[in-house]
């Protein structure tokens, strides 16, 4: 792994950090490839659980790197960005091992994707959730994301987190069901993310890989279904290219609708 992604074995549990504090964590490819590679290849690693979590206390993650959008071009890109994207998230899903989320400050985008994947999440006290794409570059997410979502936590509060660009907090998360336990600071927080990894990693592995595997099946029913037409339309709107001139100019961007 690069600096800007680390890992570690602690006994059975392996420890995956995002390391880019200076940029609240935001994600690049090849960070979101080695996590990927990590997951992927848990089964027969020695570990029984693992952790995801972000270096300090601003952010888990916050969202994909805006500089791996500037080469896009047309609604193309925004599908082929997608597919990349379910692929990812595909493969931490499907990890051989349980997997748990600390989620400490700005959990965004690609990084609530993430988090949202993973079978446990608890969160710090300072913790908030969310996509606030309808403010920020005015793309959309996937089919699998909107399921995932809908799943976790109901349709209309989805809508509100994306209609709003609301970033849902720590109290609100929990009472939503999107996350388990709210810690006071990120010390407690990463001492209570070992703890819960180590008493899953002391538990029957084929009633975890059983129970992981049939909820995934049954979330993938929900999400056969492709939105490609619409993904396009997102990505190759002229309010894309504008949401992202915007933002690395730090102004609020002018909607079109095109």
């Amino acid at each position: 792994m690069n600096q800007e992604l680390l890992y570690d074995k602690r006994g059975e549990v392996g420890w995956i950090t995002f390391n880019r504090p200076q940029a609240r964590n935001a994600l690049t490819f090849a960070m979101y490839e080695g996590l990927a590679e990590i997951c992927t290849g848990a089964a027969g690693s020695g570990i029984k659980a693992l952790v995801i979590t972000g270096a300090g206390d601003k952010a888990f993650a916050a969202g994909t790197d805006i500089a791996q959008f500037k080469t896009f071009e047309s609604g193309e890109d925004g599908i082929a960005y997608e597919r990349k994207m379910d692929r990812i998230l595909d493969a931490i899903e499907r990890c051989a091992v349980p997997t748990v989320a600390a989620i400490a400050g700005f959990c965004t985008g690609g990084g609530a994707a993430i988090a949202a994947v993973c079978d446990l999440r608890i969160a710090s006290a300072n913790a908030q959730f969310g996509f606030p794409i309808s403010r920020t570059l005015g793309n959309c997410l996937s089919m699998s994301n909107y399921a995932r979502l809908a799943a976790l936590i109901g349709p209309q509060r989805v809508k509100e987190m994306i209609f709003l660009a609301k970033l849902m907090d720590a109290p609100t998360a929990l009472a939503a069901g999107l996350v388990s336990e709210v810690l006071p600071d990120t010390a407690a927080l990463q001492a209570r993310a070992g703890e819960v990894a180590r008493t899953v990693a002391g538990h029957a592995p084929l009633t975890l890989q059983v129970t992981k595997e049939a909820l995934r099946r049954l979330q993938a029913r929900i999400a056969d279904e492709s939105i490609d037409d619409l993904i396009r339309l997102a990505y190759g709107s002229a309010d894309f290219r504008e949401g992202m001139a915007a933002f690395l100019e730090k102004r609020a961007p002018k909607w079109t609708g095109a």
